[in-house]
């Protein structure tokens, strides 16, 4: 369980100290997800202390998940844990290590069963950015390698390649190009079996770096809800409670979700859209541009920051954004652009095949 590879301990400092900025007397919960997580937790745990903080380790697994969704009663698996609820009560900062794991592993699990459990976990998702300083992160494992169709030491590098960025830097583009579109307020975007418009007029845009999750790197807003007019497609699978949607396809007249279709668990699709009112509207825009990451790995937390793509979220908005869309669903879904495709602000191309054009903006 313990690593010589000094990168871990690097990623711990910087998930502590620039990730959270920990800060003397603070209370920390550091979530591990999974056995092999366990160099980040001790990593991370270790510069909390350094830091002057009073960190606690909680250990979870995808794993156990199963066993509650497989063994347990509808009162069980739609059950919000209370001990989550008040570690986020209690922590000033937050940190979820959430570990690789087969993704096929709930290949028994009904749809209606899985989609009131991610329910249930979206509450405590909404806790976590209500009363806490946050950071979320995958920790690639040979489980998460399996999964994006690579090696485990190409995942590793590019893991760590894209975590390990030199942050004061990269921040001073990052924020200058938020700069660059205050005040536009109309996107159109276009690509495979996709035309989407809408508009965040009176919104603003923003980049938390890498101080929510890590890898960092993206720029997102909040739709105006009613704006959203077309559809938009998929070239990558969406992924949410470990189930795969290959083909997705969503249309909206008005801001209404109007039609949802995919080739593999359709089902489950619809049960997450229709969880609540909120659920089947876009509550984020965004776009990533880490350029360490290069292939999709089948994860939200990577593939959202991928240099060329974009995504969206549905359901919950994130106010600090202007957003007031409330669910207890956050889904994001990643576009890729790099093939084929443009997004178009206030009628000026920002991405065209693959590239970020902000730098060129006028």
């Amino acid at each position: 369980m313990f690593s010589v590879d000094k990168r871990w301990k690097e990623l711990g400092e910087v998930i502590t100290n620039y990730c959270l900025e920990v800060q003397p007397g603070e209370k920390v919960m550091i979530a591990q997800y999974e056995i092999d997580s366990w160099p980040l937790a001790l990593a991370t745990y270790e510069a909390a202390i350094k830091a002057g903080a009073f960190p606690q380790i909680q250990l979870k697994s995808e794993y156990l998940r199963r066993a509650f969704m497989k063994y347990g009663s509808k009162e069980q698996y739609a059950w919000v844990p209370e001990m989550e609820i008040k570690s986020m009560q209690w922590a000033d900062k937050y940190v979820a290590l959430r570990g690789g794991y087969n993704l096929n592993i709930y290949h028994d699990t009904p749809a209606d069963v899985l989609a009131i459990n991610q329910c249930a976990h979206g509450v405590v998702s909404t806790t976590r950015w209500q009363n806490t300083r946050w950071s979320l992160t995958r920790v690639p494992n040979a489980a998460f390698a399996q999964q994006a169709g690579l090696d485990l030491e190409t995942v590793m590098d590019m893991y760590f390649n894209a975590c390990l960025l030199d942050y004061e830097k990269e921040e001073k583009k990052w924020f200058a190009w938020v700069k660059e579109l205050e005040g536009t307020s109309e996107v159109h975007l276009t690509g495979k079996k996709t035309d989407l418009h809408l508009s965040f007029k009176g919104r603003s845009w923003g980049s938390n770096a890498a101080k929510g999750n890590i890898p960092g790197a993206e720029m997102s807003t909040a739709p105006l809800v009613n704006s959203v007019n077309g559809h938009i497609y998929f070239e990558n699978p969406g992924v949410l409670g470990g189930r795969l949607m290959h083909d997705l396809y969503l249309e909206w007249k008005n801001g209404e979700l109007i039609k949802a279709t995919a080739s593999t668990n359709e089902d489950y699709l619809h049960k997450i859209i229709t969880t609540d009112e909120g659920a089947s509207k876009i509550g984020e825009f965004a776009m990533g541009f880490n350029k360490e990451l290069t292939t999709f790995t089948n994860d939200i937390l990577w593939d959202e920051k991928m240099y060329g793509t974009i995504h969206i979220a549905l359901g919950r908005a994130y106010p600090r954004r202007g957003g007031k869309n409330k669910s207890a669903i956050h889904w994001d879904i990643i576009k890729d652009l790099r093939q084929e495709g443009e997004l178009i602000i206030d009628g000026r191309t920002i991405i065209k095949g693959g590239r970020l054009l902000l730098d060129e903006v006028d």
